[in-house]
């Protein structure tokens, strides 16, 4: 069961590092982990994905909940909520295939960010699951380097 949660946190030192702590101190894995500050300098929010039995969803629901820099917890429905992921990815490729890949871009909805000589810059941002699948779709070109930001969320 995968377990999505929106968590309210004081923006200040220490805070992440209580969080992550939390998980790390009961054994909960977390699956990704996004933090941006809010409209409010004073207050960022969390969106952290885990996954587990529903004893374990509940546990960390209410674990975050007892930590005093938190202000609040939603725990998030996928079916009710927007999960976007953002990825940078870097693929190699050649003055032959360079057209063939970007159409299959075009066709998934990536953006060319830089072309050059033996490889290409691509930016893709979309639901977790079509992140992986665009992924599975650029191993035939060879994948030099990947970074993602984790999922986001928020209820529609």
């Amino acid at each position: 069961m995968k377990g999505i949660f929106s968590v309210l946190v004081e923006n200040r030192d220490g805070v992440l590092s209580a969080v992550s702590g939390l998980f790390a101190r009961r054994g909960f894995n977390i699956d990704t982990l996004a933090v941006g500050e809010t409209e409010n300098h004073e207050i960022s929010s969390m969106t952290i994905t885990s996954t587990g039995d529903q004893r374990t969803i509940d546990q960390i629901e209410k674990q975050l909940n007892k930590n005093v820099d938190v202000i609040k917890v939603r725990r998030l429905s996928e079916s009710k909520s927007v999960c976007l992921e953002m990825m940078l990815i870097k693929v190699s490729c050649t003055l032959a295939n360079r057209a063939a890949l970007i159409d299959l871009c075009k066709m998934m909805g990536a953006n060319v960010l830089k072309v050059a000589p033996k490889y290409m810059l691509l930016e893709y941002h979309a639901h977790p699951d079509s992140v992986e699948d665009f992924i599975q779709a650029m191993k035939i070109y060879g994948i030099i380097e990947i970074q993602r930001t984790g999922t986001i969320a928020m209820q529609k």
